[in-house]
């Protein structure tokens, strides 16, 4: 027993020395994977933001400029499908508001370009409950 207890006292700064690098290395990847997972969340939410604003564009060309070609609604849907597509990618109410969005979009858009202001008004509603939840996402991230 005091042979081990001898090699143990003469390895030690060795034996400490592989505890830190372990620790470490161990560290640095959970950090690596950590800072991965966060860039991945901030590029799919901005991507996100920026669908947004395209979407809400086509919605006012659509309603209040009857602009055809620009407030195309077909161009809107694709906006609204490639929105819940990125959405899956971001935790929290993302998703949720994403859905929500689809859904208001899906009830509301034969309305706009028309006197009805209640179509226009429950896409900009849904649109921004989402864009709130993006930009609180991207505040929470560490």
């Amino acid at each position: 027993m005091s042979t081990f207890r001898q090699q143990l006292r003469n390895n030690a700064v060795a034996l400490i020395s592989l505890l830190v690098a372990l620790g470490s290395l161990g560290y640095n990847t959970w950090r690596n994977e950590r800072t991965e997972h966060n860039r991945n969340i901030r590029t799919a939410t901005f991507e996100l933001l920026t669908k947004l604003a395209e979407l809400e564009r086509v919605v006012f060309l659509a309603q209040y400029d009857r602009d055809v070609n620009g407030g195309n609604p077909r161009t809107g849907w694709t906006y609204v499908l490639v929105i819940r597509d990125l959405s899956t990618v971001v935790p929290g109410a993302v998703p949720a508001r994403a859905a929500e969005l689809q859904k208001a979009w899906g009830e509301g858009w034969e309305g706009l370009g028309k006197d009805d202001e209640a179509s226009v008004n429950r896409i900009d509603d849904a649109i921004a409950r989402l864009r709130e939840a993006a930009l609180a996402t991207i505040r929470s991230l560490r």
